[in-house]
C-alpha cells in the first residue's frame, strides 16, 4: 500500500503541518486505518478511493475520524495532482463535510470549505488557567476559538492539556491580530491525541470567520504560530471559505501491514 508523507502550508520540508496520505483502490477495515494512523502518529492520516469522477476522502487523527481537516486535505490533492491526475485544474472530495473542492490557483492550491458559525460564549475562568492568558472573547463552533490582543502571548503559550481537555469544543484555537500578517493562531487537540496541531485548515474556519467579520475584510493572510509554522492564505465568500497553501512532498514508501 502506498504512502506519501507532505508537508502542507509550506514550501519546505520540515515545516508546515505533515499529513499521510494513502491512496487506496478500494477501502480498508477501519481498524487498520485507525492503526495505520496511530502508528503515524501524525495529527492526521489521508485515506482516499476513486468513486466515479470524485474522490471519496476521510481523515483519522491518533484519537479517532474526524469530520474536516484542512492540511490534510490540501496534501491529498497535492499527492493527487502530482502522480495520479497531473492534467486537472480541480478535484473534488466527498467527506463527511459535503463536497470539498481543490483548484489549482498558480502555485497555491485552494480549498472551498463550509464555515463554522460562531456562538459567543463566556470566558470562563477554566478557559484562563488551561489557555495561561485571560481571552478577551469566546466563541463556540465545532472547536472553542479564544480571542488575545497580543501575538507574543500565541506564539508564547504553554497550555495545559490537561485542563483543555476539559473544556467544550473539539478543538481550542487562540489567536490574536498579527503585526506582520491579519493574524496568528495556534491550534491544540488533546481530546484527539494531538497536543498542537502545526498549521489547521478546519480551524480556520473558525478563525477566519472572526476575523473577517472584525477587520471588514474578506481576504486574509493568516499565520499558524507554532515550532513548524505555516501560512494560510484565506478569503470568505458567504458562508463559504477559500484557504489556499503550498505543499510539499517529504517521503514515499510502502506499509506494509496486512490489507
Amino acid at each position: 500500500m502506498k504512502q506519501y508523507i507532505v508537508d502542507a502550508f509550506t514550501d519546505q520540508v520540515f515545516h508546515g503541518n505533515q499529513a499521510a496520505v494513502c491512496v487506496l483502490k478500494k477501502w480498508l477495515p477501519e481498524e487498520l486505518m485507525m492503526n495505520i494512523a496511530m502508528e503515524n502518529n501524525f495529527s492526521e492520516t489521508a485515506f482516499v478511493v476513486k468513486e466515479g469522477d470524485k474522490y471519496h476522502l476521510r481523515w483519522f487523527t491518533p484519537g479517532g475520524e474526524i469530520d474536516l481537516c484542512g492540511h490534510a486535505t490540501l496534501a491529498t490533492a497535492y499527492v493527487l495532482f502530482r502522480f495520479f491526475i497531473p492534467k486537472e485544474e480541480k478535484v473534488i472530495f466527498n467527506t463527511l463535510s459535503g463536497d470539498l473542492i481543490v483548484t489549482k490557483n498558480g502555485d497555491l492550491l485552494e480549498m472551498e470549505f463550509p464555515a463554522y458559525q460562531l456562538k459567543k460564549v463566556e470566558v470562563t475562568r477554566e478557559m484562563s488557567d488551561a489557555i495561561g492568558a485571560v481571552p478577551r472573547e469566546a466563541y463556540m463552533g465545532r472547536d472553542l476559538l479564544c480571542v488575545l490582543d497580543d501575538e507574543s502571548v500565541v506564539r508564547n503559550l504553554s497550555p495545559q492539556m490537561d485542563r483543555v481537555k476539559k473544556l467544550d469544543g473539539l478543538l481550542l484555537h487562540v489567536t490574536a491580530p498579527g503585526k506582520d500578517v491579519d493574524c496568528v493562531s495556534r491550534s491544540f487537540a488533546p481530546k484527539l491525541n494531538v497536543t498542537e496541531d502545526p498549521v489547521c485548515g478546519s480551524g480556520h474556519c473558525h478563525i477566519i470567520p472572526y476575523w473577517a467579520k472584525k477587520l471588514g475584510k474578506n481576504e486574509m493572510i493568516a499565520y499558524q504560530a507554532s515550532k513548524r509554522g505555516g501560512t494560510l492564505y484565506c478569503r470568505m465568500a458567504g458562508d463559504r471559505i477559500f484557504l489556499a497553501g503550498k505543499a510539499v512532498l517529504f517521503s514515499q514508501g510502502n506499509i506494509l501491514a496486512q490489507e
